[in-house]
């Protein structure tokens, strides 16, 4: 029987946060042994009708207008919602249940929208010096969401040096954030080539061929159609031994027209709806189609996967960095309009070495392991609780 609890706090805005929260449940229940329960929870959907509203608008702004996205980002971060006492005292029912179910030992979130609320709910039941409430940003560079910075919080972690500047720039003391990289699942990690083509085999796929793998993300939105499309049937690359697997997302809408783009397509064409085995395509494919979401970008890393980045409409403000730092390191390409993807395709496949050089790029930037090293610091604070305003000393 598990002799500890850890609540992560998630919600499925995008598909990364979900990600981040089934990574660090994994490395949790692995080092320690199994001794762990984990429990996720979606706050933004489950604490609050006018939470889980805002939900849903982010997630209709991320699958058909991302072009207002900097809107909606810039209204968060001027009026804070996400630390609304009046928004928290409506939701203290939903924190009391979990809390009568459970009783943590200690508190992950994995979100930016979450933090807040669960550190006054701590105050509230008089639990803040009993459990700790910890933070992994996602976001992997600077520029992101303020609701990242609690003074409540214990610790954070973070992927880069970049985002360990910027939670410092909102206010949060140094000695409190480790860099320790993004939360990627073990499952993804690079492959040999003979497993790639085998994986390939096993999906339907031609073993030899040159696959694009192109994203459409957790809610299916932003260019990627058109790109798509732009590809696909393009009479210049009939005869390129390509082929391309497309990823609607949870948006049914696209997979319909993507099938029916499908139906016209002069190279082979595979479309799916959304999957739990979204690291068999990475490991399948040798170049990934994408806009810059943090996780979906490491889990490609990881299996030493090189993007085309989507930037016919200007990345989320959170996003942008991390576009423009992988670009600038040749681990991705960035794609302005929606007809570049075809000359992009046929400098890869006429220069072998300039493709060689993106995947060593790719390589570089992935941090296996991390998920670990976070989960095993996360038992730290169980095993070895501290409740100072002051540093802790290695």
């Amino acid at each position: 029987m598990a002799s500890q609890n850890v609540l992560i706090l998630s919600s499925d805005t995008g598909g990364g946060h979900r990600s981040a929260a089934n990574a660090l449940q994994s490395s949790l229940l692995k080092v320690s042994g199994g001794q762990t329960a984990v429990t996720v929870t979606q706050v933004l959907e489950e604490a609050h009708y006018l939470s889980r509203k805002a939900a849903d608008f982010y997630n209709f702004l991320l699958r058909d207008h991302q072009d207002l996205m900097h809107y909606y980002f810039n209204a968060v971060n001027k009026f804070r919602p996400n630390e609304s006492r009046l928004i928290f005292k409506s939701a203290m029912g939903y924190a009391q249940r979990i809390f009568s179910k459970m009783m943590p030992d200690v508190i992950v979130s994995v979100h930016p929208m979450t933090q807040h609320f669960f550190a006054y709910v701590l105050r509230r039941m008089k639990l803040q010096d009993q459990i700790p409430l910890l933070t992994v940003v996602t976001d992997p560079y600077h520029g992101f969401w303020r609701g990242w910075a609690c003074e409540d919080v214990r610790q954070y972690y973070v992927a880069s040096e970049f985002a360990k500047k910027q939670l410092m720039d909102f206010g949060v003391d140094a000695y409190k954030i480790q860099v320790m990289g993004m939360p990627v699942h073990s499952k993804f990690h690079p492959v040999t080539d003979m497993e790639k083509r085998l994986i390939r085999s096993q999906l339907g796929l031609a073993p030899e061929r040159f696959t694009i793998f192109m994203n459409a993300g957790w809610a299916g939105g932003g260019n990627i159609l058109s790109i798509y499309q732009s590809l696909v049937t393009s009479s210049r690359l009939a005869q390129a031994p390509i082929q391309v697997v497309f990823l609607a997302g949870r948006n049914e809408g696209l997979l319909q027209e993507s099938r029916a783009i499908a139906a016209q397509a002069v190279v082979p064409v595979k479309v799916l709806s959304y999957t739990h085995e979204i690291e068999s395509l990475m490991m399948a494919s040798d170049i990934m189609v994408t806009k810059m979401g943090g996780l979906t970008t490491f889990e490609a890393l990881s299996c030493r996967l090189p993007l085309i980045a989507d930037a016919v409409t200007p990345p989320m403000p959170q996003e942008t960095q991390t576009a423009a730092f992988l670009a600038s390191t040749g681990a991705a390409l960035m794609l302005k309009q929606p007809e570049q993807i075809v000359p992009m395709i046929e400098s890869l496949l006429e220069s072998p070495s300039r493709y060689a050089s993106l995947r060593e790029a790719a390589g570089l930037h992935g941090r296996p392991g991390a998920s670990d090293h976070i989960a095993q610091d996360v038992l730290r604070f169980i095993e070895e609780p501290v409740f100072l305003d002051q540093p802790v000393l290695a």
